[in-house]
């Protein structure tokens, strides 16, 4: 979940159908002259039969003035200053795209879940809410739409299957309630000019006893953020890791986002855990919510999450920069770029646009990046199987109090700015892949050399282990408020990483438990199971073949693996 920060965009000013009265074909094909060119999946034929069946799909909302939201991302600023004008001008439908910060967003969505009020008549909202909109009933579910009330406002071309994100905004009564707008991951980041120089591989073998390499656990993470923090390369002092610590809304995100799975806290299953998820939630056969504490069979208190905890602090303190530990995510997002970081274990591609920027210390004169992204180490109670890493999907949303006429308006633009049409050249621009036929689009085979590794990652078998948060989080606005208040006392020192995460479970219990007396998520709400043990749950876990809560390891330090990352990737083409 994402982010506030803001990446730099020139938008093309579109001065689209200034001299027809009409919108139509003729502004259609100057956007896609102008625009597109050959950067579509589609044949020039095809998006002209595309754009056509627009034209005339919107003619009963022509002149209607429409408001849509998304957060502050690169992609979003393309489609508000280029898309929703071309769309405007191409269909005669008057959108508004505002582009607020996230958190902004979510307000927003919640006051129109509980006034009814219609704010925006169509959301990009985070897929992180599905079990949210999926328990609430608040939102239509696009399956239904798509076949009945907005058929005739849903593209014949849309292709859903080419999606590549639509398990993340399927429920579990198998419906879609969101289409992806963009995605993108946390992966693992690294120099890799320096963990290809001679003298570094030399002396890293010598010191641990194997390769410098990508790191494939967090015990070779920490050999290495060891290694390199205070090592002099080019004749400056350098740190092995970077990371923020701030007490913070946005530190909430470094956690929800993923990184207790990445730890090995939750249970086998893709897209999320089952039973109990990588928040340490867990829920029974009917997907209702059961617990969050180790003591109601939850997680989020474990061995493997405090462990997680721990990792994080201990890195922080010894291997990044020391100002990070004051940091918010947007301050320390461009701080790897500045060329002294040797590696990052928590690092979204969206950042991808801003660290491949000519005449930065991390880029080559051949514009070529000096460093790589790829999968993220895992902790040592991580088991295969679990997901691996947080993918950000920020999806379609259309909201049941928003009145039909204006939902259908807002769906054909939902679909304009997700069309095969549009989507290479938005995904040129973005980086936020949502499409599997633009991943596989030539004009990415010969842009891959540029971009450290997106490209790679995105069409490697991999990218099925990077998931947003799932439907077993029955409220994420009031749950994911929750993280950053205690996991903050944890960074600031006030508490231990056990206490914090005590704190945490009991405060998304009080959640839970709340949501279950009100039964205002009827019978796919909460319902609390009874209190026992770690041994208990764990045995009762082992029992039914799942995994947890998992005990403490007698030891947490793993033996170290690392891998060469052009072999790993050489792995991924086979």
């Amino acid at each position: 979940m994402r982010r506030q920060f803001l990446t730099s965009t020139t938008a093309l000013a579109l001065l689209l159908g200034a001299g027809h009265a009409y919108a139509g074909m003729d502004e259609a094909k100057a956007f896609l002259d102008k625009e597109i060119g050959d950067l579509s999946t589609l044949s020039r034929a095809d998006q002209e039969k595309e754009m056509q069946w627009f034209i005339d799909a919107a003619k009963p909302f022509a002149g209607m003035d429409i408001k849509v939201v998304s957060e502050t991302l690169t992609t979003h600023q393309y489609e508000s200053q280029t898309l929703a004008p071309a769309f405007t001008a191409i269909t005669g439908i008057k959108v508004t795209h505002d582009v607020i910060q996230e958190g902004d967003v979510v307000e927003k969505i919640q006051t129109q879940m509980q006034t009814g009020q219609n704010i925006y008549d169509g959301w990009v909202n985070d897929s992180d809410l599905i079990g949210t909109h999926w328990r609430y009933q608040q939102v239509r579910n696009l399956t239904d739409w798509m076949a009945g009330e907005g058929k005739d406002v849903t593209d014949p071309m849309l292709d859903v299957d080419d999606f590549i994100g639509t398990k993340f905004t399927t429920a579990p009564d198998k419906k879609l309630y969101q289409l992806p707008d963009q995605q993108f991951a946390n992966l693992y980041w690294f120099r890799y000019d320096w963990f290809n120089d001679e003298k570094n591989k030399a002396d890293f073998k010598a010191k641990y006893g194997y390769d410098l390499g990508v790191p494939v656990n967090w015990s070779a993470y920490e050999d290495i953020a060891q290694f390199f923090t205070g090592r002099d390369v080019g004749g400056k002092k350098v740190f092995g890791h970077m990371d923020y610590g701030k007490k913070d809304p946005s530190l909430g995100w470094r956690f929800t986002d993923a990184w207790l799975s990445m730890a090995g806290n939750g249970d086998k299953g893709l897209p999320n855990g089952l039973p109990v998820d990588e928040w340490g939630i867990k829920v029974d056969e009917n997907s209702r919510p059961v617990g969050s504490c180790v003591a109601r069979g939850g997680d989020t208190n474990g061995p493997a999450s405090v462990y997680a905890i721990q990792k994080y602090l201990d890195w922080l303190k010894a291997y990044a920069p020391p100002e990070a530990q004051g940091m918010t995510f947007s301050e320390s997002g461009p701080v790897p770029s500045q060329g002294n970081v040797a590696q990052q274990i928590f690092w979204y591609t969206a950042f991808t646009a801003d660290m491949v920027k000519p005449g930065l210390p991390v880029m080559n004169d051949d514009g070529t990046p000096k460093w790589r992204m790829a999968p993220s180490p895992h902790g040592s109670y991580w088991k295969d199987g679990m997901k691996l890493g947080y993918q950000d999907v920020g999806s379609w949303t259309l909201m049941k109090s928003t009145p039909t006429d204006r939902a259908k308006a807002a769906w054909l633009y939902a679909q304009f700015v997700i069309s095969k049409t549009v989507d290479v050249k938005k995904s040129h621009v973005g980086l936020t892949f949502i499409r599997d036929s633009t991943i596989h689009d030539k004009s990415f085979t010969e842009r891959a050399p540029k971009l450290g590794g997106l490209i790679e990652f995105y069409r490697s078998p991999a990218r099925v282990q990077w998931t947003p948060t799932g439907t077993n989080v029955p409220d994420y606005p009031k749950l994911a408020q929750l993280w950053w208040q205690n996991i903050g006392d944890a960074s600031s020192g006030a508490k231990s990483p056990q206490e914090a995460m005590d704190g945490l479970c009991a405060d998304q219990e009080k959640v839970l438990e709340r949501i279950e007396k009100s039964g205002v998520q009827g019978d796919i709400g909460p319902k609390m199971a009874e209190e026992h043990d770690l041994a208990y749950w764990n045995g009762d876990a082992v029992k039914k073949g799942n995994l947890a809560p998992q005990l403490k390891l007698d030891n947490e330090k793993e033996k170290p693996v690392t891998i060469n990352y052009d072999e790993l990737v050489k792995s991924w083409q086979k």
